[in-house]
């Protein structure tokens, strides 16, 4: 069973930044790509950012060029550093792994941008 568990939310005043991690257990994590999602309230679950296997990587217009995801094969670790935050990043963000048909996500960790 695949265990993904997030940390590093909270909250910042916009400008801020933050890194969020997602660690993952119970599996081989190279196997997987991975993402990062959020949701804010009222809203649907949306992508944010999105690495692959091989490291390559893709994201959501709005976050284009303030985020940044990545990944450690060896502490099968995703990362997102945002940067410039905005009070709309305001969301439960989300980590998501990814083989095949198989979906795996994790509990998500909140993250607040306010003055």
């Amino acid at each position: 069973q695949v265990q993904l568990v997030e940390s590093g939310g909270g909250l910042v005043q916009p400008g801020g930044s933050l890194r969020l991690s997602c660690a993952a257990s119970g599996t081989i994590f190279s196997l997987y790509a991975m993402a990062w999602y959020r949701q804010a309230p009222g809203k649907q679950r949306e992508l944010v950012a999105h690495i692959t296997r091989g490291g390559s990587t893709n994201y959501a217009d709005s976050v284009k060029g303030r985020f940044t995801i990545s990944r450690d094969n060896a502490k099968n670790t995703v990362y997102l550093q945002m940067n410039s935050l905005k009070p709309e990043d305001t969301a439960v963000y989300y980590c998501n792994a990814q083989r095949i048909t198989t979906n795996y996500w994790g509990q998500g960790t909140q993250v607040t941008v306010s003055s």
